[in-house]
Parts: structure tokens; C-alpha cells; sequence
């Protein structure tokens, strides 16, 4: 059984009230994952929605296994770009980034990194309010869900 994860990270202002969001499609049901902060940026917000969304999984695939497998569609490339090719070098280099700057979101990065290891993960990047319909609804999602 697939297991699909749109993710989504809004805020208003940057840094400023922030929220993510996350829904999980699998075995013929939708869940819903969303929250927010008071004071973010919206690349925290981006990674928390994936963090929450992994946490989720392993969470519940004592009961559902499919969770280990998962499709995860993200509109930041920040995100997709950081868990798929810039991360390694991140650690090898001790977290500087390759202009030798300390890489923002440390905390972020470890904990996304850490949770996808027990996990087959596919990263896709989708067009952010484009005609991908589970994309435009976690979008809202995450909009919402900013503290007013």
C-alpha cells in the first residue's frame, strides 16, 4: 500500500506567526496534522510539518507497516534539496554550509534526518499554488493554522 505525505510551511512575515501542516494519505483514509508558533520563520515551519509528519508514522506503523514506506510532496525546495543532496556535506562539514556559514536550522535538520533513517522515503518537489489539489489544501491547512 502507498503511503503519500503532502507537507507545508506558511508564516506571516518572516520571521513572524507560523504554521505547518501535513496530511497523510494511506490505505483509503486522510489524516490531518497541523500547528503552529507564535514568532518562526517559514522554513521552520516547512521542516516541521515533515518532522511531524515522520513522527506521525512512526507513531502508529506498529499497526499500519506502510509507514515505512513513504512518498513525501513538498512545494520548498528548501526542504527536498536539504534532505536529498545538501544534508551530508552539512554533517561532514560540521554544519557550515559550503561558503563555510553555519547552516540555519540545525535542530530542524538533525531531527528530520534522524527520523527518515528507519524509513524508504521518496522526496518530490511539487509547484506551490499550482492545479496539484492535496498541495493547495495543505497550503490552507498550514494557513490556518497560523497563530493570529
Amino acid at each position: 500500500m502507498e503511503v503519500k505525505i503532502y507537507t507545508d510551511g506558511s508564516c506571516s512575515g518572516n520571521p513572524g506567526p507560523g504554521g505547518w501542516a501535513a496530511i497523510i494519505l494511506s490505505e483509503g483514509k486522510i489524516e490531518k496534522l497541523f500547528g503552529g508558533e507564535q514568532l518562526t520563520t517559514n522554513n521552520r515551519m516547512e521542516l516541521t510539518a515533515a518532522i511531524r509528519a515522520l513522527e506521525y508514522c512512526d507513531k502508529n506503523e506498529k499497526k499500519q507497516p506502510s509507514l515505512k514506506i513513504l512518498k513525501i510532496f513538498t512545494d520548498s525546495t528548501y526542504v527536498k534539496d536539504g534532505i536529498t543532496i545538501w544534508i551530508n556535506n552539512w554533517e561532514k562539514n560540521n554544519w557550515k554550509t559550503a561558503d563555510k556559514k553555519n547552516v540555519k536550522n540545525v535542530d530542524l535538520w538533525k531531527k528530520l534526518k534522524d527520523l527518515s533513517k528507519s524509513k524508504e522515503i521518496e522526496w518530490f518537489w511539487v509547484k506551490g499554488h499550482s492545479d496539484d489539489s492535496m498541495n493547495n489544501l495543505v497550503d490552507q491547512i498550514a494557513k490556518e493554522a497560523t497563530p493570529i
